[in-house]
């Protein structure tokens, strides 16, 4: 099912208690400010139709996520806070901010309320940490392109590798982590169409 445009606006002013004039307002108020900013007004329409597009991507697939993330946009670098009900629901959110064309960093600041275990969160945060740095440490690789998520020992790649040489390292890093269970890659090649990335279990088969 499509959702129009004119849908997301509405829900997001019926959310926010914007009114269309203030809608209107804002923006215009919004792109006064960008003209006298670093990377002036066509940045600041850039990033307006990454949030806009990472919307409409939440709308559509969860409207509890769509409703309790919040995205900040700066020159492609996109800023996720919220909380959701699991795990799970975080990591389709990121794969979903990935898709959006011209997003260049992920910075995942999402909360988990599961009430889940500790210990397996523990791990999983152990993973993840020890993949983040080894990718920094490595100079080809360019880190700020890529987001890692572990659940449960499956680790999630996503964002945008600049090609398939750089990609193959990432995905080594993290399938060579000890009690890592399952290596998932949504992880697009810099060329490839955002929208047509499917995940891919690199270290199964």
């Amino acid at each position: 099912m499509k959702y129009p445009f004119f849908g997301i606006v509405a829900a997001v002013a019926l959310l926010s208690g914007c009114t269309p004039v203030g809608l209107v307002a804002g923006a215009g108020a919004s792109l006064g400010v960008a003209s006298s900013q670093e990377g002036g007004v066509r940045g600041a329409l850039t990033d307006d139709a990454i949030q806009l597009k990472i919307a409409d991507l939440w709308f559509k697939k969860n409207f509890d996520m769509f409703r309790k993330l919040s995205t900040t946009v700066k020159e492609g670098r996109v800023l996720i806070t919220g909380s959701v009900p699991n795990p799970d629901m975080r990591v389709e959110a990121i794969r979903l901010a990935w898709q959006a064309d011209g997003v260049r960093q992920v910075l995942n600041e999402i909360s988990v309320d599961d009430g889940g275990g500790i210990s397996g969160a523990v791990i999983d945060g152990w993973i993840t940490s020890n993949i983040k740095t080894k990718l920094m440490f490595d100079k080809y690789v360019q880190s700020i392109n890529y987001n890692i998520d572990t659940v449960n020992g499956n680790v999630y790649l996503m964002g945008v590798a600049q090609d398939q040489k750089e990609l193959t390292r990432v995905v080594e890093y993290a399938r060579n982590e000890d009690h890592v269970h399952n290596v998932v890659s949504y992880v697009r090649l810099r060329y490839e169409d955002p929208n047509n990335v499917a995940g891919m279990a690199p270290n199964n088969g």
